[in-house]
């Protein structure tokens, strides 16, 4: 079992920055693939971005050119740096983690594929 704790989240105004940790512990998931996706308040989850055991990334349409993944697999941690946050970008953020293997064709953006999602982290973007 993989257990994922967030961290990082809070209020923001429009343009500024925060920085989302997510720990991982139980096993070591650095052959794993880790990433966060987000549900704002009456709107459906989605994927915001992903990173592989060897570095390949993925960001949604929506935070590419403001977002940026990373992890340390020494730390059992993935990290979400966001720039130029706005409005719309306030939501419960939560980390996710899976198998590398799981994760075939660049398919990162389908939540059913993780089988680890920690206990999430709100995001709130002021106007």
């Amino acid at each position: 079992q993989v257990q994922l704790v967030e961290s990082g989240g809070g209020l923001v105004q429009t343009g500024g920055s925060l920085r989302l940790s997510c720990a991982a512990s139980g096993r070591t998931v650095s052959t794993y693939v880790m990433g966060w996706f987000r549900q704002a308040d009456g709107k459906d989850r989605e994927f915001v971005s992903a990173v592989t055991w060897s570095g390949q990334t993925s960001y949604a349409d929506s935070v590419k050119g403001r977002f940026t993944i990373s992890r340390d697999n020494a730390k059992n941690t993935v990290y979400l740096q966001m720039n130029s946050l706005k409005p719309e970008d306030t939501a419960h953020y939560y980390c996710v983690a899976t198998p590398n293997w799981k994760i075939s064709g660049g398919r990162f953006a389908r939540d059913g594929l993780y089988d680890y999602w920690g206990q999430g982290t709100q995001v709130a973007v002021s106007s």
